[in-house]
């Protein structure tokens, strides 16, 4: 079982006829997601790709059926991009772009709120299933399925991850980008209770970083739980100097008084384990007793 989608979710494609949507979504199709429909205002009723085109995400969604979105849409558009799709009352939308403007992510996160869509990103590599569902980009090549949940703030540790969980004979259930920027449509905390529910999903590995309060929420969350899945986490940005300013809302709320070994102290607190390097991630793994090591 998946947290998010998998082999049966119905996709559409926001902006299926870019250049970058049509390299990755052909990548994603040939691995088998189900790629449904695309959208593009001025190419409603064409084919690209196999794929038909429609002018709307709700024509799309009332033709197809289809519950989850990629949208390869530029961040000047993501805002009305998102409106689309919680308006159409999809399931899932993930969003890869880059520099959206805060202003527009705080409009975002008000349309999100009591809404149905579960938004992924900004700025993410996006969502992944091994051998189920791609949503986003990702090197297939290093993904299997298994039995180990990613979920990440750091787009380039996302993949380190994953190789270190494959290292440690384990594959992923599920692998999250939350994204990279200041603002995200969704926090751990959503992501760790929907692991936590996934029978699938055996232990959790969790990237964090020095900037914003995503972290310390997630460990309230975690210490409050009765039954608890193994939560390996690492802080990225330890090295930085003290007074580095990564501008990070929640260090200009806390005037950076909340460091990363803060947030280690905090998380080891909530009962999560705690490495120093993403290099040790395959070690603590092999040392848990689970059954479903692929070794």
């Amino acid at each position: 079982m998946s947290i998010l989608a998998d082999k049966n979710t119905k996709i559409l494609v926001q902006g299926i006829t870019g250049v970058q949507a049509s390299f990755h979504v052909k990548r994603a199709m040939a691995s088998g997601t189900n790629v449904v429909a695309g959208v593009s205002p001025n190419k409603g009723g064409t084919i690209y790709n196999g794929v038909p085109v429609f002018a709307t995400v709700k024509e799309a969604v009332a033709a197809t059926g289809a519950t989850a979105s990629m949208m390869f849409v530029p961040a000047r558009f993501l805002k009305s991009a998102a409106r689309e799709a919680i308006e159409a009352e999809l399931d899932l939308a993930v969003t890869i772009a880059e520099g959206v403007p805060i202003r527009d992510m705080l409009e975002i996160k008000a349309m999100l709120k009591g809404s149905k869509t579960v938004l992924i990103g900004p700025n993410t590599p996006g969502v992944i299933v091994p051998d189920e569902a791609s949503l986003g980009f990702f090197p297939e090549i290093i993904h299997h399925a298994g039995d180990i949940g990613i979920v990440s703030r750091s787009s380039t540790l996302t993949y380190e991850a994953t190789l270190e969980v494959c290292r440690a004979g384990h594959g992923q259930s599920t692998v999250v980008g939350l994204g990279d920027d200041m603002i995200v449509g969704t926090d751990f905390v959503e992501i760790l209770k929907r692991f936590h529910q996934d029978d699938a999903t055996s232990a959790i590995v969790m990237l964090g970083n020095t900037g914003g309060m995503y972290e310390e929420l997630a460990a309230e969350y975690y210490a409050g739980l009765v039954n608890k899945k193994p939560v390996i986490t690492y802080i990225a940005g330890v090295k930085f100097p003290l007074d580095y300013k990564i501008g990070y809302a929640g260090d200009i709320i806390t005037h950076g008084k909340i460091t990363a070994e803060d947030k280690k102290a905090i998380m080891r607190k909530s009962g999560m384990i705690v490495v120093d390097s993403v290099n040790d991630i395959h070690t603590v793994l092999r040392n848990l007793p689970l059954n479903q090591a692929t070794e």
